[in-house]
């Protein structure tokens, strides 16, 4: 079977058959830097939910990244995963239905105990056995069983062909715990971590600030270019912009207002302390119905919201274009994206929108309740949910009542079912249009609310999964995507661009970012210790 490495070696995602230890040839980094203990420090407005990774499929990833390790991960440069606590990963069978590992040697946790192939197969089985509801046992569906024959040795078994299964693997979700600390039934009820990350997490303070600290235990590919990080957790975008200012943050990461991003970007010059760095980003905003609700569950209502709201007038007013409208949950960027939404309603129009609720025989206004957090996406989600609420008043067909929390019991809500609409945000587990389709849908998924699409789960999905080549699948995708538009269960709003303002004083935030826009700390310097 075809070997490929890292950098100038990757050759798209047909290559994930076949994933081998990073060779030197392909610019392997290993040397560490050594740094003068000052932390960089990072300020974003998006802080965890919890510091279990069986508990999370969502934003907490970002900590998990640079705290716990996965057997494959991403290199700078690599759009494909390459090995991290393994020394080599493929599939060995061409069904793509038997996937090895081998780990590198001598791992240990932060506490000393060895990492193995059991701590593997324990920490994959505790997120099936503890199984949170919108958990990331929802990225395992085509895990059949794990086995651990030889301490360095991990075996996974689908039970259905699956060639994204490499980047499942990449995902923090599958952060590898200690047996020792994290219970095999239960989440761990205390604030510490124990992991074998590039970081030790020194300390926590919920909702505040998280220190990180190197971990000189850490065996992996990652070159750090720092001994400290500290990441300062905002509850509004504009205190965050203040600290940046001041000096008491290196750079912000998540959350950035629009209005201090087109200040950056009129102020941009040699002469200025902040710089602002833009990239590309395949993240997305949209809204979730909930199929329980008396009204969200009707199909027409959920046609004419769609037929009402004006993305371009959110991404213009709200979001002074730092974004782009977004007609279809695969975002521009990504093989099989479409524009399903425009195809079918066009531009906003009220007089449609009544229509399809006067043949569904609904004459009065319909009553909702919109939801949204008010402390994860940045300062204007606010400012969205109040326009989206003008939109929806506006044209008579809707009484809108807003609602919000806080992101911890937000989630809560959402995973209980309590919302008849709510806002979410997703950036990708990995850059393929699968994870923009496959973690909304089933009876377990990312939202807590069950989304039955047979013909996805049954048929497009597992037919296109057993393709190594991902530019063969477009048409299934754009199936699936037919199929969202039709059900209207999610409605795509817009699609975010990527901006880190960092001090002058600091480089390496240009690369910093992965695929799935989590930012590795430890590329992070400053330019004075150089």
């Amino acid at each position: 079977m075809r070997v490929f490495k890292r950098n100038r070696c990757l050759r798209g995602v047909a290559a994930i058959a076949s994933i081998s230890s990073l060779a030197t040839g392909c610019g392997v980094l290993t040397s560490d830097t050594s740094e003068d203990g000052k932390p960089i420090v990072v300020g974003t407005t998006s802080s965890p939910s919890t510091l279990d990774p069986a508990a999370s499929w969502d934003s907490s990833w970002e900590l998990f990244r640079n705290i716990y390790q996965t057997l494959l991960s991403y290199p700078v440069g690599a759009s494909t995963p390459q090995p991290d606590a393994a020394e080599s990963c493929e599939f060995s069978d061409e069904s793509h239905q038997v996937f090895r590992c081998e780990l590198r040697e001598g791992l240990k946790f932060s506490d000393g105990s060895a990492l193995d192939a059991k701590a593997v197969k324990h920490s994959v089985d505790r997120i099936r056995k503890i199984n949170v509801n919108g958990g990331p046992a929802g990225l395992l569906g085509s895990l059949e069983r794990v086995q651990a024959p030889s301490g360095r040795e991990v075996v996974f078994h689908l039970n259905k062909p699956d060639a994204t299964f490499p980047f499942v693997l990449a995902t923090p979700a599958l952060s590898i715990v200690s047996p020792k600390a994290y219970p095999a039934a239960a989440l761990r009820e205390d604030s510490g971590i124990v992991g074998s990350g590039p970081y030790d997490l020194q300390s926590y303070d919920e909702g505040k600030e998280a220190r990180l600290v190197r971990n000189e235990r850490y065996k992996g590919y990652a070159d750090r270019q720092n001994g400290a990080v500290t990441i300062r957790y905002f509850q509004d975008s504009a205190e965050m912009v203040k600290s940046l200012r001041e000096k008491q943050v290196d750079l912000t990461y998540r959350g950035l207002a629009a209005d201090a991003v087109v200040e950056f970007q009129g102020r941009a010059s040699k002469e200025e302390e902040i710089k602002l760095v833009e990239g590309t980003s395949t993240s997305i905003n949209y809204l979730v119905f909930n199929p329980k609700d008396p009204w969200a569950g009707k199909k027409p209502v959920r046609q004419a919201i769609a037929q009402v709201v004006d993305r371009s007038a959110i991404a213009h007013k709200v979001y002074r274009d730092t974004v782009d409208p977004l007609y279809s949950m695969v975002p521009k960027g990504l093989t099989g994206h479409t524009t399903g939404f425009f195809d079918d309603y066009g531009d906003p129009s009220v007089d449609k929108a009544r229509r399809i609720l006067t043949e569904a025989g609904i004459t009065e206004p319909v009553p909702l309740t919109l939801w949204y957090t008010t402390d994860r996406y940045g300062s204007e989600t606010k400012l969205e949910f109040q326009e989206l609420e003008r939109q929806l008043e506006a044209s008579g067909l809707f009484e809108v009542t807003l609602e919000s929390r806080p992101w911890n019991t937000y989630v809560e809500g959402y995973q209980k079912g309590e919302y008849p609409v709510f806002g979410r945000g997703w950036s990708p587990d990995f850059p393929d249009a699968d994870n923009f389709i496959a973690p909304f849908i089933g009876e377990q998924n990312a939202l807590g609310t069950p989304y039955e699409a047979r013909e996805i789960s049954n048929v497009l999905l597992p037919r296109s999964r057993r393709e190594s080549d991902r530019g063969n699948v477009v048409k299934d995708f754009e199936d699936a995507q037919r199929i969202l538009v039709d059900d209207a269960r999610l409605l795509p709003l817009w699609q975010g661009r990527q901006y880190v303002a960092v001090s002058r004083d600091v480089s390496g935030a240009e690369r910093a970012l992965d695929p799935s826009t989590i930012m590795m700390m430890w590329l992070l310097s400053r330019k004075t210790s150089w």
